[in-house]
C-alpha cells in the first residue's frame, strides 16, 4: 500500500466523506500506480470541479501518479469565462427544468428534455461541446466529460446564480433571444401576422414581437418580459 497525504481545498470538502470535511489534510492510503485523478475522484470530488493540483508544492496533471509521502492538495475550479468558444452552451440533467427555463429565458442555448438518461447527457455534453449541469456527481466523473458543474443549491434561482458566476456569464445575457420552452431562436415577427392571436390590450399597447418557429409561441415586451429585466437587475448584471 501507498499512503500520502491530501489536502482539498474549500469548497471542495462538501464533496468529501463527513469525516473528511473540517478542512483538515489527511492520510490517503490506496495501492500502487493511481493517478491523482483516480483518487481525487475515489475521494468524492469530480475532475471538472477542480482547478488545479499541486504534487509536493509543484502543479501536477490529472494522470500523475500519486508516490508514497507525497503531499497533494487539490484546489477548486475557480470563477472564469466560459471555457468553450463562442457563446455559452448547456445540456441539463433531468431534474433541472426550472433552471432550463431561466437559462434560455436570458438567451442561452439549454438542451433539455426529462427523458435524457445519463449516457445521453455525457454523450451530448462532449459531442456538442456542451456544459453539462447537474447535481450528480457521478455523473461528472465520466472520462469523455470535459465541461461540467455539479449544483449545490435544490433552489432553481441560487442555482442561477451559482451558473451565471462560475462561468462569468453576466455579459451573455440577451434577453428575448430564445423560446423558452424549446430552446428555439425567436424570429422578428409583423404585429399584423399574430394580430388574431393577441388578446385585446395587447393589440393596443406592443408593436415589436418575436415567434418561435418551432411551437408558435409568441413573445412581446410586455409582463413577461420585465421580470426577465427584474431578474436580471437583481443578479447586479449590467
Amino acid at each position: 500500500m501507498v499512503t500520502a497525504r491530501f489536502t482539498f481545498i474549500p469548497d471542495l470538502n462538501g464533496f468529501l466523506a463527513p469525516d473528511r470535511r473540517d478542512g483538515e489534510s489527511f492520510l490517503y492510503s490506496f495501492e500502487d500506480g493511481q493517478s491523482v485523478k483516480h483518487l481525487v475522484e475515489a475521494a468524492g470530488v469530480p475532475h471538472t470541479e477542480v482547478g488545479r493540483i499541486e504534487v509536493n508544492g509543484q502543479p501536477a496533471g490529472f494522470d500523475y501518479q500519486v508516490r508514497q509521502s507525497d503531499e497533494v492538495a487539490v484546489y477548486p475550479a475557480a470563477a472564469a469565462n466560459c471555457p468553450l468558444p463562442g457563446l455559452a452552451r448547456f445540456v441539463l440533467d433531468n431534474h433541472l427544468g426550472r433552471l432550463a427555463a431561466y437559462l434560455r429565458m436570458l438567451g442561452f442555448d439549454v438542451l433539455y428534455r426529462n427523458d435524457f438518461d445519463d449516457d445521453e447527457l455525457v454523450e451530448i455534453s462532449a459531442s456538442d461541446d456542451r456544459i453539462l449541469l447537474t447535481r450528480d456527481r457521478r455523473m461528472l466523473m465520466r472520462k469523455i466529460v470535459r465541461w461540467g458543474y455539479c449544483l449545490r443549491s435544490l433552489d432553481s434561482r441560487k442555482q442561477l446564480d451559482e451558473v451565471l458566476k462560475r462561468f462569468e456569464l453576466y455579459h451573455q445575457i440577451a434577453p428575448f433571444r430564445r423560446c423558452v420552452h424549446c430552446n428555439e431562436p425567436l424570429e422578428v415577427i409583423s404585429k399584423e401576422a399574430v394580430l388574431d392571436r393577441l388578446e385585446p390590450l395587447t393589440r393596443l399597447y406592443f408593436e415589436d414581437f418575436r415567434i418561435c418557429p418551432a411551437c408558435g409561441q409568441i413573445y412581446w415586451k410586455g409582463s413577461h418580459y420585465d421580470r426577465m429585466r427584474k431578474l436580471i437587475e437583481s443578479m447586479g448584471a449590467k
